[in-house]
This record gives C-alpha cells, structure tokens and sequence, in this order.
C-alpha cells in the first residue's frame, strides 16, 4: 500500500505522509494499556490445624492431603477438612516433628517396572530408622516405604513430575555439612542423586522442562544464604536465583512451587501451612493460609514460573527463567506467619462445554489490539496520501 501511495502522490508527499505516520505512531503508543503490577499480595487465614506443618496434592477429587502433629487431613476446595488416616491402621508417627508429606501422581517408574499408586501420601519418618513411610489411598493402611541410610534426618520430599528422574520420590536430608538427595523408585530401591549439594531444607519441586536452562532439575532452597538451587538428574547444583529476601534460619527462603497450567487463567488458590512456633518473631497461626490466584495474576505472575515463600513472614516473590531469569515480588509485606513445607495448589475446574446448537459470544482472536492498531495506520496513511494529492492535482497551474 505504501509504494501505491507514494507512486501517486510523489516523494514530497510521501516526506508528509512520514510525519503524519510518525504522529500517529506516537499517539498510538500514548494510548496503548500497559500492565502495572504491584506486590500487594496478602495470605488469608483459612482453616485451622493443630500443629499444621505442610500441604500438598491436589489429589484425583482435588482434595489436598494436610499434616498437623502426627495426625493427617484431607482439605476440599471449599476450605472442609475431614481426618484421614486416623483407625488402627493409619498414620500416627512423629509427633511435633516437621515430618513433610508428599502425593503420589501415580507414575510409572520405566527402570523399576511399576508405577507408584495414585493419591498414595509419602511422610517423612524422622526417627530410627529414618527414611519414608506410605499412607494408602484410603488412609487405612500405613507403614514402612523405605530406609534412608547415611543422613542424620531429612528435610524435604518430592515427586518427580517430569520425567527427568524417571518420575522417582526425590528426599534430602543432611551429612557431614551437606545434603544428601536420594531418589526413590516404585519398588523402594534408594539411589543416590549426590551427596555433596549445599545445604538445603523445606519444600521442593522439579521444574517443568519450559522453565530456562533448570527444566527437569530439582528446585531446593537455603534458608540460612538466600539462595535458591537446581540439581540435575546427574547431581549437578547450580544457583538460579537469589531472592531479596530476607535470609537466616527459621526466617530465609522455606518453600518452592511451580504455578500450574491454568491457574492464572481458569483461577484457583495456593495454600501454604503456617505452623504456630512458640518464642518465635514470626511465631505462626496454626492455620491453612491461602492466597487468590487473582492477586497472584496482578502481581504479574505467569503459568509455570517458580514461586518462593520464606518461613519467617511468608513473603514471597515469582522467579521466571528463559535465557536469564528474573524476579517478581508477590508477597512483599512480612507478617507474623511463619510458614513450613510446601506451597500446594488448587485449579478452578475449566467451565462447561457449550450445549449442542448454542452459539457463544464471537471473539476477536486474529486482530489484537496493536494489529488493529497497525492496520488504522495502514489505513490512515494512504487515505492522507489520496487527499494530498487531490489537492495538488486542483492546484493551478
């Protein structure tokens, strides 16, 4: 269209139709919405558990599965909690210890052979002989997974969602000053990931493979340096981010969890346990706190970014990796939770389908706005470039 306009309208012309372009184009970008975001997010108190120190799931109902002091829970999208596990057969292991949970997704293990049982929950076992206990489905049954030798106790728990552990139970505990990460296959068997990664502790998570140059690594925090790791399927350790956030023990970075497909689209809500801790600055509720993913959406948070919440104050920022990864803060006003294990989440079921014969709304999804945009540029341009040459033809000679 441009050399249309220009053979009609002649090169001085076409040095006009450049600043009316360059006008519009200014005026364009002027009215143009551009997204603010601020870190205004607030944890809302939600149901109270006595001694709660983790959560997780969901499961195949979208329950998630909640651990308090020795005692399990299932929680429903409404906020209802229903014990679990409780008869001759359930779990009563380990109480006052942060014995941090995982739910089995039910994946297939190809080395092993078998596959881990959906909605079976993994607990941590913290007393001689450490290592995992298994909580059926349906909570009647309990007892031991498998031992983990060579740690003086372990510290955090996690599937494998990817594949890039061949879907193992991933455990870390600590040794001689660093941390041991096993990995646990379907069977029982323990293989050692690394015994050398530095110091870690509170709530994995595997990233998914679009998440930078770290997809399929293990995701683990230290509290007492700030920094948030990646441990390869091969043991390798290397720094994603480190946070500005505040850092020290019982205070620093404590949980890490990926936003799931959906959630800022379809809506939903993440959870994060919050322990009362007597004597503590940050001495908790004992209470379920949860957190809209419309407020997470307006701090500018995306599907599949990492989420990382700290223990004292339950602040929390968005990290997003491609080539480089950045940081998004979400929580930035520290309160007197004090939060411990994992962050778990529930995702709004997707709406239903229309009925047969029903015709919806038409949407516009070729022409976004700064096509239309371009396109009245377009638009304006030659009609400017018709019009001046109009009038230059009626010009006397």
């Amino acid at each position: 269209m441009f050399k249309y306009a220009l053979r009609l309208a002649g090169r001085d012309t076409f040095r006009e139709m450049r600043r009316l372009l360059a006008v519009l184009a200014a005026a364009q970008v002027a009215i143009a919405p551009v997204p603010a975001y601020a870190a205004n997010a607030a944890w809302v108190p939600g149901p109270a558990v006595a001694g709660i120190f983790d959560v997780d799931g969901p499961r195949s109902d979208g329950s998630l599965i909640v651990a308090g002091s020795a005692a399990l829970y299932l929680m429903d999208a409404a906020g209802k909690l229903a014990p679990f596990a409780r008869g001759p057969g359930g779990y009563h292991e380990d109480k006052g210890a942060e014995a941090y949970l995982a739910n089995s997704p039910g994946f297939t293990v190809s080395a092993a052979g078998c596959s881990f049982t959906r909605d079976e929950t993994f607990v941590l076992r913290l007393h001689v002989p450490i290592g995992v206990n298994r909580v059926s489905a349906s909570g009647d049954e309990s007892g031991s997974f498998a031992n983990v030798p060579g740690v003086t106790t372990l510290n955090g728990i996690a599937f494998d969602t990817t594949g890039a552990f061949d879907h193992r139970l991933l455990v870390s505990g600590p040794a001689s000053g660093k941390t041991v990460i096993f990995a646990i296959d379907c069977n029982g068997v323990v293989t050692v990931i690394t015994r050398s990664a530095p110091r870690l502790e509170g709530g994995l998570a595997v990233a998914p493979p679009g998440f930078g140059s770290f997809g399929g690594s293990l995701i683990a925090t230290d509290e007492l340096g700030g920094n948030v790791y990646a441990i390869t399927p091969k043991g390798a350790v290397s720094v994603v981010a480190k946070p500005k956030l505040p850092i020290g023990g019982d205070i620093g970075v404590e949980s890490v969890a990926f936003v799931p497909a959906g959630f800022t689209a379809r809506g939903g809500t993440v959870f994060y346990a919050d322990r009362f801790t007597k004597g503590s600055p940050h001495p908790g509720t004992d209470r379920l706190l949860r957190l809209p993913s419309a407020q997470i959406a307006a701090a500018g948070v995306h599907d599949g970014d990492l989420l990382v919440a700290t223990e004292g104050g339950a602040t929390m920022v968005a990290v997003r990796c491609g080539p480089l990864c950045t940081t998004i803060p979400v929580v930035a006003k520290a309160t007197k939770a004090h939060g411990e294990g994992h962050l778990a989440f529930i995702v709004n079921q997707p709406s239903p389908s229309p009925r047969p014969g029903h015709q919806p709304a038409q949407i516009t999804t070729v022409m976004g706005p700064i096509a239309i945009g371009i396109g009245a540029l377009v638009l304006v341009a030659v009609v400017a470039a018709a019009v001046i040459l109009w009038r230059r033809r009626r010009r006397p000679a």
